[in-house]
Formats: C-alpha cells, structure tokens, sequence
C-alpha cells in the first residue's frame, strides 16, 4: 500500500535523485568547514559544484522535457566538476582518502540516478509529444557529442 503523502507543489521536490543531491551539498559543506583560510577558493568551487547539480534539477524539472532532459545533463557535468575538485582536495591534503572515496561514491550513485531518469524521459518522449513542445526549437538544448558520455 502506497503511503498517503501529499505531493509537492514544486514536481523536483518528489524526486529521489533531488534529495540525495542535497545530501551531497551537506556533505561538501561540512567536509569543507575545516578548510584552511588558504583553501577558500576550492572551498568555494567545491560548494558551487555540488549546488550546480541540485540547482539544474530544480531548474530543469519547470521546464519541457526536452529542456529538462539538457539540464540533467548539465548536472551531470557539474558532478564531473566535483569529481575533479574532490581529488584535487585529497591531493592537498584537504579531505582524507575515506572523506575522497565517500564523496566518489555518492557521486556515482547520483550519477547513475541522473543517467536512469534521463533515459527514462528519453524513453517516454518517442512518440510522445505534448502538443506544448510542438514547434519548440530545441536546438539550443541538443548534445554536442554521440551521446558517449563515460558518466
């Protein structure tokens, strides 16, 4: 029996993948909270990161599905972006190795989450059109690659 929880009135709100990217952004931030006054830079990079990935779903998710589809994608680049930042800091000796391999993983966790709702509206588009993304020129939001994305 499905619990009786309301909906949100904001639709992102309701998605698993949003929460467990706020998991991320409260893990950066107090991963991040001992920094030296040296390291504020990445600091502040690695904050905006993760926030980026939240934001794009929050974002994304009012718009069409094509529209919502390309800032999935965009968050995707921006766990790319903490991958590299995350490293950087355990290079530095900023984050321990656990602190590194516990970030890695949520991210690919997060990473594989995006990828499965992304081929899931891919999937429910074919032939699906809503007659308000008719005539929409999207070529704003097309990929520039094959689609051979390694995250």
């Amino acid at each position: 029996m499905e619990e009786n929880r309301p909906m949100n009135f904001f639709r992102f709100e309701d998605l698993r993948i949003y929460h467990k990217t706020l998991d991320f952004v409260s893990w950066v931030y107090n991963a991040t909270k001992s920094f030296p006054d040296y390291a504020s830079v990445i600091r502040n990079d690695m904050i905006e990161a993760a926030q980026e990935i939240t934001v794009n779903i929050a974002e994304g998710s009012g718009r069409t599905k094509n529209q919502f589809i390309y800032y999935l994608k965009m968050g995707r680049s921006s766990i790319r972006k903490s991958i590299v930042l995350i490293t950087i800091a355990q290079k530095e000796g900023l984050i321990t190795d656990e602190q590194h391999e516990e970030a890695k993983n949520l991210l690919i966790e997060i990473s594989k989450m995006l990828g499965a709702l992304i081929s899931s509206l891919q999937r429910n588009k074919r032939g699906e059109r809503s007659s308000s993304e008719e005539g929409e020129d999207d070529d704003d939001f097309e990929e520039n690659n094959s689609g051979n994305e390694l995250i």
